[in-house]
């Protein structure tokens, strides 16, 4: 039976099939939705971790106690969990290990383009690359073999296009592998520095037999075409080749990328005139290729940043017919201004909160003190940096709005400054590494205000449930963690902890001038479920706020929210009633009583 999958589609069906008995994540684009295919399957037990180091340290526990397990996680969280990598690299398996990470070139939806296929010569662990959702399932199944063939974790590394790319995968039965007996191995399983010292001499090894093996690897094979050209490439950059060079070209197509099967680089390598490297991203295999005395092209013609695509490979190899198909000047082909045609057309458009954001009401009332500094987060709250609100001055990672925001401030008392430093961060983002910030803030006796903006789901990825929530992936009810008791638990002062609804604005005005004068660490919890969650959308068909153009001055001060559905057509201020859904902010900014909501 066959069935046309995205790539995340096809891994977890790829787990399934391999008998994976559980599975961590912590959600995140492109990987999203590979735990949410797996909570689909009651065989495995899968779950939403509060963070990736977590979700690894679970599916490494589940490892050592005979269990095939699999972590997932997009390409910055295995930043977070590279703690538990390296080791488990030393310490190695008893149900195989297999940990997906899903790197994102041409940051779509990241904060930068990391190539993470270099984890795995530097934990030492294995390493796959998927080209297409076929593959995606059999890799996975595949890895977990592997994982136990040689005691390693296995890293499977996709791209956004493998991802979300659909294509036919065959389906077969799930394999019934069971858990395998546990049995006490402290000199294994317990890195102590005098343990540590004997496995790393064991990986070593180990890492020399799949190297041997991987010049016979099925991951690893040849496509003999044209001998002129010969290029060696892996993951969706392979699809991309075979679309632009066809049988002109033979190819060496690596699906086991670490280790390399070095002598059968150099086999192929002879057998061609020229040997030409394509890869996204970092020359990962260009470097390596060349360090064993193969010469070659890569990124000499390719770049570096962005994603690649057949249109770029054209033009990096073909100018010519690029110049017969366009009318162009070879010199204006050879150096594309973006990714493809489709972006010289298109025009941009920023992103901006939904109408109705709750959090709209708090960067607009931090807008509107002075001398602030906003250290921001990963999600949603991220665009409170876009204009018209434009009050986030910082973004560095998951967690890092409180400790930065900490540096941030201790360097203005240093210095002198007088300025106030609120931290914005998300209910999911602060339960996935918000929590250690604050205890510093307390700790250290920072001045600092912390912003909990809960909209009651994660919201950015696609509305996972968090710690937060009160159930979990696979759909139990479970305890929800109380914030308030929480910030009060690791030493926030009651008299410095606020909750207030940020769509009534003259609250949160009032929490924010207050967190402006505090002297102590300063807790503001919003609480406003997201306006794009089905129950709220329920609640609010056929709210909406209008604007009486009788009574608007035009003053646009409504205009200052950002909010999407509020616009100027002919001079005249206008409300989409399609896109508003009544949060009522518009309406107690507007001094003239011009904005009404109707439908309640």
């Amino acid at each position: 039976m066959k069935k046309l999958l995205t790539g995340n589609e096809a891994i977890a069906r790829g787990a399934y099939e391999a008998g994976c008995v559980v599975a961590a994540a912590y959600p995140g684009t492109p990987s999203t939705e590979i735990l949410e295919n797996i909570a689909g399957y009651q065989e495995i037990y899968a779950e939403w971790s509060p963070n990736e180091k977590v979700a690894l340290e679970v599916a490494s526990g589940a490892a050592i106690g005979g269990a095939r397990a699999l972590a997932a996680m997009k390409h910055v969280g295995l930043n977070v969990a590279a703690d538990p990598l390296f080791t488990m690299a030393y310490e190695g398996v008893n149900g195989g290990l297999v940990i997906v990470t899903a790197d994102d070139p041409g940051t779509h939806s990241s904060q930068n383009e990391q190539d993470n296929r270099y984890y795995a010569p530097h934990a030492k662990v294995a390493l796959l690359e998927p080209s297409d959702s076929q593959e995606c399932k059999d890799f996975v199944k595949a890895a977990f073999a592997l994982s136990e063939e040689y005691d390693l974790p296995v890293i499977i590394r996709v791209t956004t296009r493998v991802c979300h790319s659909k294509s036919l995968v065959e389906l077969g039965e799930r394999a019934e592998i069971g858990v395998k007996p546990y049995s006490k191995n402290v000199q294994k399983y317990a890195m102590t520095p005098a343990h540590a010292k004997v496995r790393h001499v064991i990986v070593e090894e180990k890492l020399g037999d799949l190297q041997a093996a991987a010049e016979q690897s099925p991951f690893n094979r040849v496509e003999w075409g044209g001998r002129t050209k010969g290029i060696i490439t892996s993951g969706i950059s392979y699809q991309y080749a075979q679309e632009v060079f066809g049988e002109e070209a033979s190819y060496l197509k690596l699906g086991l990328t670490y280790p390399l099967p070095e002598q059968l680089i150099r086999e192929f390598a002879a057998a061609v005139e020229e040997v030409f490297i394509i890869e996204e991203n970092d020359p990962y295999l260009e470097n390596s290729i060349k360090a064993l005395g193969v010469e070659c092209k890569g990124k000499a013609l390719l770049p570096v940043c962005g994603e690649l695509n057949p249109g770029i490979i054209r033009q990096a190899f073909f100018p010519e017919m690029i110049k017969a198909e366009n009318g162009e000047s070879i010199e204006k082909a050879e150096k594309p201004e973006g990714n493809s045609q489709a972006e010289l057309s298109i025009p941009g458009r920023p992103p901006v909160l939904c109408a109705g954001c709750p959090h709209r009401g708090l960067f607009y009332a931090l807008s509107k003190l002075k001398d602030v500094v906003v250290s921001g987060d990963i999600g949603c709250y991220t665009l409170g940096l876009t204009p018209p609100l434009g009050v986030t001055d910082t973004v560095i990672c998951m967690g890092a709005s409180i400790s930065a925001g900490i540096g941030l401030e201790k360097a203005f008392q240093q210095g002198g400054v007088p300025r106030k430093v609120f931290s914005c961060i998300g209910d999911s983002t602060f339960f996935h590494s918000g929590i250690t910030g604050l205890v510093d803030a307390v700790y250290n006796k920072s001045k600092i205000c912390v912003v909990i903006m809960d909209n009651r789901i994660t919201a950015m990825t696609g509305h996972q449930v968090n710690p937060g929530t009160g159930r979990t992936l696979q759909g139990e009810e479970t305890t929800a963690l109380d914030l308030e008791q929480l910030v009060r638990a690791v030493g926030i002062k009651t008299e410095n902890i606020r909750i207030v609804d940020p769509y009534h604005l003259a609250e949160t005005e009032k929490a924010v001038r207050e967190a402006e004068a505090a002297q102590e660490p300063f807790v503001i919890i919003t609480r406003r479920p997201c306006a794009l969650l089905k129950d709220v959308q329920r609640a609010r068909a056929g709210i909406s706020c209008m604007i009486a153009p009788e009574k608007c001055k035009k003053c646009k001060a409504c205009l200052k929210i950002g909010c999407p559905a509020i616009a100027v057509k002919e001079g005249q201020v206008l409300i989409d009633q399609t896109a508003c859904n009544g949060c009522g902010l518009c309406q107690q900014v507007c001094k003239f009583g011009a904005i009404a909501k109707v439908g309640e």
